[in-house]
């Protein structure tokens, strides 16, 4: 019982210490305006390549902030744009280096198998001045490259948005 006792004293100190430095944090978050312009730039970039795609911009913690579809963009296109954008705002890094990573035979090969993780080119975490805001997913053009390229061309197009 007295071990007990000053287990939770020590648990509850080192707590509340913890507690007393930050019992609130904040974060910053792409507007709406804002992530549907980065959404706009990779349709653009896509179109312009004659491809037709699913762009999906989601916040920090990878819930869907826009989603746009080009007219013939595949049905697949939805969740395979959601998903990558998803991956690479939880992994904070690109979907594209995260495939490479996680190939079979390498240590970090396991993450494939948590669900929703898409380790295929075309997911971008969207920085800025430290700070992650999000991620934009690119789905539909022929192959990871030219998804991330159009995903790299919306976080231009919202570049002089953020702080760098």
């Amino acid at each position: 019982m007295k071990h007990h006792l000053a287990l939770a004293l020590l648990v509850s100190g080192l707590a509340g210490g913890a507690m007393a430095q930050q019992a609130i944090f904040q974060t910053k978050s792409l507007s709406p305006e804002t992530a549907l312009h980065a959404a706009q730039g990779a349709l653009e970039s896509c179109r312009k390549q004659g491809f037709q795609v699913g762009v999906a911009v989601v916040d920090r913690a990878g819930l869907v902030q826009v989603f746009l579809r080009d007219r013939f963009a595949g049905a697949h296109t939805v969740e395979v744009a959601i998903n990558k954008a998803w991956t690479a705002a939880s992994f904070r890094t690109s979907t594209l280096d995260l495939g490479h990573e996680t190939q079979a035979g390498k240590p970090m090969s396991g993450i494939r198998g948590v669900s929703r993780v898409l380790a295929a080119g075309g997911g971008v975490p969207i920085e800025g001045g430290g700070t992650t805001y999000g991620a934009i997913g690119v789905s539909g053009a022929p192959g990871g490259e030219a998804d991330e390229a159009c995903a790299k061309a919306g976080i231009k197009a919202v570049a002089d948005s953020l702080e760098f």
